[in-house]
């Protein structure tokens, strides 16, 4: 029994393979999608892949000539929460990391939890912005929210109303791209926040997740 936990445990044991997990939560991708994204040659991502996969840990289906990758199930979305929860928690090297990439000033970016975000949109109260790559988006994302790429941001702003909050989120709580987008808003006047978590805890809490199609 725990020779077989240990597969598991093996197969978490690779930062590639953790931000395969992490991409993958966004919506399923193809070994090539997922390569040319993490910058991967392809067979090096497919070994990956068959690693994770002898671990249960995704699904396959096959469109045509392509075989596409997904989460074996929000369970997997969960783990990989946790374990970015407790390395957060008891590593100060990820403290130190995460200053690195989301650059000086972040604690400055005002953030708001899930529970608030929920209770301020239901009122009308709050525009929930998804600044994730437009093909995450249509592969899932919270409901209601709007799509505009955080790289498109600055010249799409007449596109967001003046009058509202304004909550970003990207695709975990260790993505910076929300915090970009806070920045940017902020310097346009609007009222900007962060959700202080993405679509990977989003969706490793169970919570409903809409597709371009849904």
């Amino acid at each position: 029994m725990w020779g077989e936990f240990a597969r598991v445990g093996k197969a978490l044991g690779s930062g590639t393979r953790l931000q395969m997990l992490d991409l993958l939560a966004q919506g399923e991708r193809s070994v090539d999608s997922l390569a040319e994204t993490m910058g991967l040659g392809v067979s090096t991502a497919s070994a990956h892949l068959q690693t994770l996969k002898r671990a249960r840990l995704m699904r396959t289906r096959r469109e045509k000539n392509h075989v596409f990758y997904a989460l074996a199930g929000d369970d997997v979305a969960a783990l990989l929460s946790l374990v970015q929860k407790v390395a957060g928690t008891h590593l100060a090297e990820v403290e130190r990391a995460w200053r690195h990439f989301a650059g000086p000033g972040q604690g400055e970016v005002e953030q708001v939890d899930r529970a608030e975000l929920m209770a301020r949109a239901e009122e009308g109260g709050a525009l929930v912005l998804d600044v994730r790559p437009e093909a995450e988006f249509a592969a899932g994302h919270i409901p209601g929210a709007l799509s505009i790429p955080v790289e498109e941001l600055a010249r799409r702003l007449e596109e967001l109303p003046a009058d509202i909050d304004i909550v970003a989120y990207c695709r975990g709580d260790y993505c910076v791209m929300a915090v970009d987008a806070v920045r940017v808003l902020r310097a346009s006047g609007r009222r900007a926040y962060r959700l202080n978590e993405g679509l990977l805890e989003w969706r490793a809490s169970g919570h409903p997740v809409h597709t371009a199609h849904a």
